[in-house]
């Protein structure tokens, strides 16, 4: 037995728990992460590494690898039952926007596994095979049991999962929904009947199948779902087999994993409780449509690691902190919102949106692709460099900045100075360094750059969104308080 301490304890050492941890350690904030699993998840599980993830990915400075890691959807293939419409190239749909706009998949025990060997690079580890078993808190913070040993730290962050053991603990409440259909997933090799390289979408009565390419010849994620008339409540693999063959015509040789689940989608009541958090599927989760849910759970951890760091380095006062439940609780709503009605249109039985449903897929989606301008708003949302946070404490609504309160908008080369980690002031358009009022921050001058307004300064935290912006001549006035707030 053993009494340790920290000032940050991370609960759950999944995508969202070592994003966290790596960029608390890269901050220089002493952590301690444990996990009851023996290692990195070893089932893909999520499978889409979006834009927004990417971009923190290479601010942490392995984007690189990531992005090799990578295998890149490069069309759509939709269908109807056996039939197939055909091959609809997806290119850089975020081009412009992003220095990652396509679509990459890498799944999530690759994520893992990565997070986890750049951890180990930066000098911590994991302590695997020990689990929480209470945690209470403090006059100085949190307590924790933890295998057979007491871990006393500053704060304690919740990133164990749907049944979190520190949400219960601190008896937050878990609000939403269980959907009444289950699904069944596939990872599979050696697959026929599908299109190579493409994302396979094939709607069929009151059925459906997606298929989606991963690493490896022939080697897809399969997707359908489990019907009320199914002979076991459990779903055996070699049911889902049978169906996939008679009703698509996809066979396929080995399955290296295979799971039924049912769909939940909900939100933690609260995302701070004093020395408390919650991250990742702790806080919320919700429909795998759009591969929205790791990647919301890798920019939970982004967020709080800066503001844990703010604070325990000095620089913040604790109210700082509540910020993050201000700016993620929101963005976790309407996530949780929008992907419950996409996930009803798909699944639902009524006759008119299984009609839909038959012509969407084969027409509507391919004219989508085709058409749709490069760059466009539905990339924006799905890539996730689209949230907005309100950058005013307890203003909700209203007419919404373009830039103020938006991850700042990709211009080429600007997203260099964000691995300093520190605030900076940009400027655009013709305004140089010399410029800008001394505000002890570094100034990084650019030329004009979409969505940029020409002669304008922008304050830029850490975390790569924009906190304010001004004239130059106003810059000590608007800048100043923000950054010795």
């Amino acid at each position: 037995m053993a009494e340790l301490s920290c000032d940050v304890l991370v609960v759950g050492a999944g995508p969202t728990g070592l994003m966290l941890a790596n960029w608390l350690v890269k901050l220089g904030v002493g952590v301690i992460v444990v996990d009851g699993k023996a290692g990195p998840t070893r089932e893909s599980r999520a499978l889409v590494v979006q834009a927004r993830s990417l971009e923190i990915y290479d601010q942490l400075g392995i984007g690189d690898h990531v992005l090799k890691e990578s295998r890149r959807a490069t069309a759509l293939a939709p269908g109807y039952l056996t039939r197939v419409f055909g091959r609809v190239p997806i290119g850089p749909l975020g081009e412009g926007l992003t220095p990652f706009p396509y679509i990459e998949v890498l799944e999530q025990s690759r994520n893992e596994e990565i997070l986890y060997e750049n951890l180990r690079s930066l000098g911590a580890d994991v302590r695997w095979e020990t689990a929480l078993t209470a945690v209470a808190q403090t006059e100085t913070g949190v307590s924790a049991k933890v295998g057979n040993d007491t871990i006393l730290a500053r704060f304690c962050v919740g990133c164990d999962g749907s049944n979190s053991k520190v949400r219960q603990a601190r008896r937050i409440a878990y609000e939403g929904v269980t959907n009444p259909q289950r699904f069944f997933v596939i990872d599979a090799g050696a697959v026929a009947g599908l299109v190579a390289d493409a994302i396979n979408v094939r709607p069929g009565g009151d059925d459906f199948m997606v298929g989606f390419p991963m690493d490896g010849r022939g080697n897809f994620r399969l997707i359908g779902q489990v019907h009320d008339d199914d002979l076991s409540d459990e779903l055996a693999e070699e049911d889902a087999r049978a169906r996939l063959r008679d009703q698509f015509a996809v066979t396929y040789g080995k399955a290296r994993w295979f799971a039924t689940y049912r769909v939940h989608h909900r939100v933690a009541a609260a995302f701070r409780d004093g020395p408390f958090f919650l991250a990742g599927d702790a806080a919320h989760v919700h429909s795998p449509v759009g591969g929205q849910g790791m990647n919301t759970g890798l920019q939970d951890a982004h967020n709080l690691a800066f503001k844990l760091a703010d604070v325990l380095q000095g620089r913040r006062r604790d109210g700082w902190l509540d910020r993050y439940e201000a700016e993620r609780r929101p963005v976790a709503r309407k996530l949780v919102a929008t992907t419950d009605q996409v996930f009803g249109l798909i699944t639902s039985q009524k006759r008119s949106r299984r009609a839909f449903r038959r012509v969407a897929v084969p027409l509507l989606m391919p004219l989508a692709i085709r058409f749709a301008p490069r760059g466009s708003r539905l990339f924006e949302y799905v890539s996730q460099i689209r949230i907005h946070y309100w950058m005013t404490p307890g203003v909700q609504g209203g007419r919404r900045d373009p830039v103020v309160g938006r991850r700042l908008p990709w211009a080429g080369d600007n997203f260099a100075s964000l691995r300093s980690l520190r605030w900076q002031v940009h400027a655009y358009g013709g305004v140089r360094a010399t410029d800008v009022p001394d505000l002890g921050v570094p100034v990084h001058a650019f030329p004009s750059a979409p969505g940029l307004k020409p002669g304008r300064l922008y304050l830029v935290r850490p975390d790569g969104f924009v906190a304010a912006s001004c004239l130059p001549a106003d810059a000590v006035l608007v800048f100043s308080p923000i950054l010795q707030a």
